[in-house]
């Protein structure tokens, strides 16, 4: 199982522990939520001295150490012999779409998008993406689609996690690429309870081959400093004092879907319901 891309936030979680947080804030006690964070942290670096020869899973490369000793206390999968696939329905070997005008592509991301959330579902569609898919950020490096959604479905928690599409366009900057705007929150499945995500803007970037059309890179970039997602999951209290606020609602669309092959093509009504949220 790939461990997750998000590998800022989950490098802060670990260094958090290093430091141990707790003693920043010696001078008066610690309220319960920082104090169960603080034994979190130490249990962190326990599984951690103790997973040094884990495998690597699907990732190619941990950039950065804190990252690999953190993917040992992600919360573990049920009895695999029963558990449910939660990405079965997709077929991974789909065929690929035809190449479509940058502008057409990226109307079909930001509809699908919008309607399956993949960058924390991992309910994505496979037909936009090349077979040498790479994802890369500051910590981890992957390489296949299934890796990616298969990593992102492990550390987000499905029942309270969100990736509101605001918008995406190409990049009138960066040649072939579209560049995704969207409102992250929710949860992630570290510790025995996991910790909260503060509601954030994230902005991804997909590089597409001028010769196929197909995505052959996806990078993340954050609106706001990985210290501020850090104190933020650790010290919610903290939220809008020393850290930032939550990003702002994203106010309901509608999108469009172009009839493209391999997409799922909307009924005349599909825009109108979704705006009813039905």
């Amino acid at each position: 199982m790939a461990p997750p891309p998000f590998g800022i936030l989950l490098t802060g979680l670990l260094l958090a522990a290093a430091v141990s947080l707790g003693s920043a804030f010696r001078a008066s006690p610690l309220p319960a939520t920082a104090r169960r964070t603080s034994d979190l942290a130490r249990c962190t670096l326990l599984a951690a001295e103790e997973g040094d020869d884990a495998e690597m899973g699907g990732v190619d490369e941990y950039r950065n150490p804190a990252t690999a000793l953190l993917s040992n206390f992600m919360q573990k999968d049920g009895d695999g012999a029963t558990a449910v696939d939660p990405l079965a329905d997709i077929d991974f070997d789909a065929p690929k779409v035809d190449k479509l005008p940058l502008e057409t592509l990226a109307t079909a991301l930001d509809a699908e998008l919008y309607e399956k959330e993949w960058f924390v579902t991992g309910n994505v569609n496979p037909i936009y993406f090349s077979d040498e898919f790479r994802f890369q950020d500051p910590d981890v490096k992957l390489t296949g689609i299934e890796e990616y959604a298969r990593g992102v479905t492990k550390i987000f928690d499905q029942d309270a996690s969100r990736a509101e599409i605001i918008s995406s366009v190409v990049n009138a900057t960066v040649p072939d690429t579209i560049t995704v705007t969207w409102r992250l929150s929710g949860r992630v499945n570290i510790g025995p309870k996991g910790l909260p995500i503060k509601p954030y803007i994230c902005y991804t970037d997909f590089t597409v081959d001028p010769d196929t059309g197909l995505i052959v890179f996806q990078e993340d970039r954050f609106a706001v400093p990985g210290w501020d997602i850090l104190l933020s999951a650790l010290f919610p209290f903290l939220i809008g004092k020393v850290t930032s606020d939550p990003a702002p609602e994203v106010e309901p669309r509608v999108v469009k879907m172009p009839r493209i092959r391999g997409a799922k093509n909307p009924g005349m009504l599909d825009g109108l319901l979704q705006q009813l949220g039905l």
